[in-house]
């Protein structure tokens, strides 16, 4: 683990990362030694930290960084967090802040094969997300809504939990954004109220479109849920990942268009 470049796993407690959860955070899959999406995942955490009037850290130094912190890593997970700094009590940031940066890895969670074969079972969670367009699409350190969402369920053959926001749209998964095909179209939920744009989501909506399937970005309801003849949710480790069952209804497995799983693959093992 590197904070700012200096091999240590200590930080200081009036971090406003800490104290608020002031600042942003990207989660980056490690294959074959590669960093995969490595430009997108930054050109989202420079957008954010623009968003939020946090000074992004130098992309040489930080990718400078990410690969010490893999180099004697095949796979796995790289995290990096940027906070505003340290500052002194109260909410209003001091000018000038000096940013923090947050470079670590972490093993490559044990995900079956078979979720993959035989597709997965979701659920609908009952906490909500709030909205507020001013953080909608960000990945900001505020995650306690996705804490307690998942704190829902504990049995393993649930694998993922969906959450509305109050005003009873479905928005996207605790870990992962959705994607409903209905008609040979793809539907994925509008994040302009609330909600984590997804490297993984935006690459989804780039190939769907150049493969000429229609993607359409709405307010998704549960009604929508139920009509479905498939459904998939996506993010920058798992690719790809089709449902077999959400309340009670069944979802087809043969629908995800072949090439476009294989080249959401190929992204992810670097080899585009």
């Amino acid at each position: 683990m590197l904070i700012n470049g200096v091999q240590t796993d200590q930080v200081s407690a009036l971090d406003r990362g800490i104290q608020y959860g002031d600042g942003l955070f990207e989660t980056i899959a490690i294959m074959d030694g590669h960093l995969s999406l490595w430009e997108r995942h930054l050109q989202r955490l420079h957008h954010g930290c623009d968003r939020l009037g946090i000074t992004a850290p130098d992309s040489a130094e930080l990718l400078a960084e990410a690969k010490t912190v893999i180099k004697n890593h095949q796979k796995g997970v790289l995290k990096i967090i940027v906070t505003r700094g340290i500052g002194g009590r109260g909410y209003r940031p001091p000018v000038d802040m000096q940013t923090n940066r947050v470079v670590y890895y972490s093993p490559w969670p044990d995900y079956p094969e078979a979720c993959w074969e035989k597709g997965i079972l979701i659920r609908i969670c009952s906490t909500c997300l709030g909205i507020n367009p001013t953080l909608a699409q960000l990945k900001h350190l505020n995650r306690l809504e996705q804490v307690l969402a998942r704190s829902e369920w504990v049995d393993s053959a649930t694998f993922e939990g969906l959450m509305l926001d109050s005003d009873k749209r479905v928005i996207e998964g605790t870990m992962s954004n959705l994607f409903l095909i209905k008609d040979d179209m793809f539907i994925t939920p509008d994040l302009n109220r609330c909600g984590v744009a997804g490297i993984m989501r935006g690459l989804i909506i780039e190939l769907a479109t150049t493969l000429n399937i229609p993607v359409i970005i709405k307010d998704v309801s549960l009604d929508d849920l139920k009509a479905a003849d498939a459904m998939f949710i996506s993010n920058s480790l798992i690719g790809m990942l089709p449902v077999r069952e959400l309340l009670g209804v069944s979802y087809s497995l043969d629908l995800l268009p072949s090439i476009l799983v294989k080249t959401v693959d190929d992204y992810i093992s670097g080899r585009y």
